[in-house]
């Protein structure tokens, strides 16, 4: 097992062979090292966690083919553009839009989706040596705000990025009789530390970058008048915009409502537990293939071949995840790999968790955020069984460490969509990837021990296993 995840790893970091080909290896790998069966492989690949993506991908493939997140950008944009000019709450407003689409798809999705609308509000700006230094800067804190944005707006909501639904597909892998982590569940924690995140990133780029100041300097180039001449261009929305953003809505209130509270069941308690989030996923998904989209006869909101942009490289990633948790588990590397972090056993309660934040964050500039997490999570799992913790202590601080890629382009692909604007270096990255960084640590360790015991019940004094109990209890 330790072979394949080195040659796994090599393939991942060098892009020797394509990222999605590296990502069917176990399915191979594991039967010929006589690692797992092909059949437990390959149901890896498919469960309710993989699912959830491909619906909610088709959502989006459907929301970008009818410009709903363009105009909805646009919108919100207009609305904190302000008269006069005031450059921080015009950036409040691209960072905030960033962010809330970055909910509801990949946060890099959202990062391509928005830095178009970003980038063509910022040339409206001079170049070259006429340009002053009031632009300079905020042409960088706009590219900067998309990127973090996103990456923080994905920390919300399940569907945000790939690495909160490893985490969920590890949970449910390693401990199939504890409570499942539904999307309402994870919101209710993702959300306020990513709103917390958020305000701080947007204090970090007001002060290095955008001072109310250099709203004169500014406003020469850029008002209201702009933004309303690019929403005109779209014209009214149709009754297919309507239609798939009706479908939307309706898809993230089944999620909020499926599993609420122990006390107050939500609609799944219906269908007796059989029915998940990526049940709900792709039955709106389907719908828009039934759907009429009243633009010509007999065409329908999507068909096929709309969907050929699908990330099957993402798809195929999390299903590898999902395999590589069951086989350092199954082969026993779990427990041998897990001695390296026994230090962690002589870490002050509180201090848990911001130790493993960074030790995640650390590895995730130098590779992917679905792959740190891959690779970590199982290891911090064996180790709250030896440190008798509940196991969400340690798995939710490194799988969240793993989404600060913010110092480095090559953290995450994100980071390289603003890189290759030009507008900034890895200075700036740095310069104010590194606050973000601690601020986040920081933030998570507050709320961790607090919010996410309420939240995932790290309270409770039992946890199972797939091969019995986890653990009797632990410390508080």
């Amino acid at each position: 097992m330790l072979g394949v995840l080195a040659w796994m790893f090599a393939w991942w970091l060098t892009e020797a062979v394509p990222m999605p080909i590296t990502s069917m290896s176990p399915l191979f790998l594991f039967p010929l090292f006589g690692i797992a069966s092909c059949d437990d492989v390959a149901e890896a690949y498919m469960d309710d966690v993989i699912s959830l993506v491909l619906g909610s991908f088709i959502l989006a493939l459907a929301v970008e083919h009818y410009n709903i997140h363009r105009r909805l950008a646009l919108n919100i944009t207009l609305v904190f553009c302000g008269d006069p000019l005031n450059p921080p709450l015009l950036l409040l407003g691209i960072c905030a839009t960033t962010a809330f689409v970055s909910m509801w798809m990949h946060n890099v999705a959202a990062a391509v989706m928005m830095m178009p609308v970003a980038t063509g509000i910022l040339h409206r700006f001079p170049s070259g040596p006429t340009r002053s230094n009031e632009v300079t800067n905020f042409c960088k804190a706009v590219v900067l705000g998309v990127i973090y944005s996103a990456a923080v707006g994905g920390m919300s909501t399940l569907t945000g990025t790939g690495v909160n639904l490893i985490l969920v597909g590890m949970w449910r892998s390693y401990f199939p009789e504890a409570d499942p982590i539904s999307f309402s569940t994870w919101f209710f924690f993702g959300f306020p530390l990513a709103l917390l995140i958020f305000f701080v990133l947007w204090a970090i780029l007001c002060l290095l970058y955008c001072r109310k100041s250099s709203g004169q300097a500014l406003s020469a180039y850029l008002d209201k008048s702009h933004l309303r001449r690019e929403l005109d261009l779209l014209g009214p929305m149709a009754f297919a915009e309507k239609m798939v953003l009706a479908v939307f809505s309706i898809l993230i209130l089944l999620w909020m409502t499926r599993s609420i509270t122990d006390d107050t069941p939500g609609w799944g308690a219906l269908f007796q537990g059989r029915a998940g989030d990526g049940t709900v996923s792709v039955m709106m998904a389907t719908l828009l293939f039934i759907i009429p989209n009243k633009k010509q006869k007999g065409e329908r909101l999507m068909d096929w071949n709309k969907c050929k942009k699908l990330p099957w490289n993402i798809v195929l990633l999390l299903g590898a995840g999902f395999a590589i948790a069951n086989g350092v588990r199954s082969s026993g590397l779990a427990d041998i790999l897990s001695k390296a972090l026994d230090f962690l056993e002589a870490a002050p309660y509180l201090a848990i968790a911001p130790i493993v934040c960074l030790i995640s964050g650390a590895i995730t500039e130098f590779t992917s955020n679905n792959s740190t997490t891959t690779l970590v999570v199982p290891l911090l799992i064996q180790i709250a069984k030896t440190m008798h913790l509940h196991p969400l202590l340690l798995m939710v601080p490194g799988a969240i460490g793993a989404q600060f890629a913010f110092l480095l382009p090559t953290g995450t692909p994100s980071n390289i969509v603003g890189f290759t604007t030009g507008h900034i270096e890895i200075p700036d990255m740095i310069k104010t990837g590194l606050p973000l960084k601690i601020a986040g640590t920081l933030a998570l360790s507050i709320l961790m021990p607090t919010l996410g015991t309420v939240v995932f019940g790290t309270d409770k004094e039992v946890v199972h296993m797939t091969n019995g109990p986890f653990l009797h209890r632990h410390r508080i």
